[in-house]
């Protein structure tokens, strides 16, 4: 059965608290089911969930900072442990290489897994998986960043009142939305006459930043936005100079790129109570609001509903 839904594995910028563990999420989007940034501490927070190794199809890095890939050796090895059958991709800011090269060796280990490494070499790259293109946009931070969205074609749904009123039915309708028209008892049918438009789902996935264009570019029209709220809006200076985000900034740019449901997570330990983090975004946007906590699921929002012409 598909299913599109984010799994959150940790919450904390930097270093671990009592109650939030290093970065880590899991999307998964029907058959790809993909790791961002693995922190310490990865590996046992996904026995926590219903994610296995065996699960993964793909693994993506936004930067080579430990609270987003000191998890990856140990991920890695699991790969292998488990005897993954299947290709693992992995992506990560190519200027990166080098921590990658040490972090993948970095014990000894019978290496089993086959892994497809992939570094992200350019603004905008844009790689084919299953049920979309993820697309990589350079961010603003003190070392190479990358922030990621998945995008799904738009595609068309059938109409099955227009569908009987013509007569169509069977195999006519997998060539009507192939060949898109058909001949019936003389008259051409086309598909848009029988059928609604069916936006593409967005995901959209911002970690360590300062706001700038790509920021944007990548929640542009997202279904499910995950970004980083590191700091409250009392503290902006320190945001902008760390190469960060407050809660205030979030919460506008999902509200001036049209996001239906925000996720805000990468807290800094700072701050014990993450209502505040709520309360400042509230002021700025009305959508749907999630204050991420480890081991916890968000689903991807329902298809948006294209009425029929």
């Amino acid at each position: 059965m598909s299913m599109r839904e984010l799994v959150v594995l940790g919450t904390a910028s930097q270093a671990p608290t009592r109650q939030r563990n290093h970065n880590g999420y899991v999307l998964r989007w029907d058959d790809e089911v993909i790791l961002f940034d693995p922190g310490e501490g990865t590996q046992r927070q996904l026995l926590h969930t219903g994610v296995t190794a065996t699960d993964l199809t793909r693994i993506c890095v936004t930067h080579f900072h430990g609270d987003h890939c000191l998890g990856l050796p140990g991920t890695i090895q699991r790969l292998s442990l488990d005897r993954v059958p299947h290709r693992v991709a992995v992506h990560f800011p190519a200027g990166g290489a080098e921590y990658f090269a040490r972090l993948r060796h970095a014990t000894s280990f019978h290496e089993t897994a086959e892994l497809a490494v992939e570094p992200i070499e350019a603004d905008g790259q844009r790689i084919t998986v299953r049920g979309g293109t993820l697309e990589a946009r350079r961010l603003r931070h003190s070392i190479e960043t990358y922030g990621y969205r998945l995008v799904e074609p738009d595609g068309c749904r059938m109409l099955p009142e227009r569908l009987s009123a013509y007569g169509i039915a069977g195999p006519a309708v997998g060539e009507l939305l192939r060949v898109g028209h058909l001949d019936v008892d003389g008259r051409r049918v086309t598909r848009d006459e029988v059928s609604v438009s069916r936006p593409g789902q967005r995901f959209a996935f911002v970690m360590d930043t300062a706001l700038c264009d790509a920021v944007y570019a990548l929640a542009e029209h997202a279904d499910l936005l995950v970004i980083e709220s590191t700091f409250l809006e009392s503290e902006t200076a320190l945001a902008a100079e760390a190469g960060h985000l407050t809660a205030a900034q979030a919460a506008r740019v999902a509200t001036e790129s049209g996001v239906r449901t925000l996720v805000l997570t990468h807290f800094s330990q700072r701050y014990s109570d993450l209502r505040r983090f709520a309360d400042e975004a509230r002021r700025h946007f009305a959508g749907d609001l999630v204050i991420a906590e480890d081991l916890t699921t968000v689903p991807v929002p329902p298809r948006r509903v294209a009425s029929a012409g």
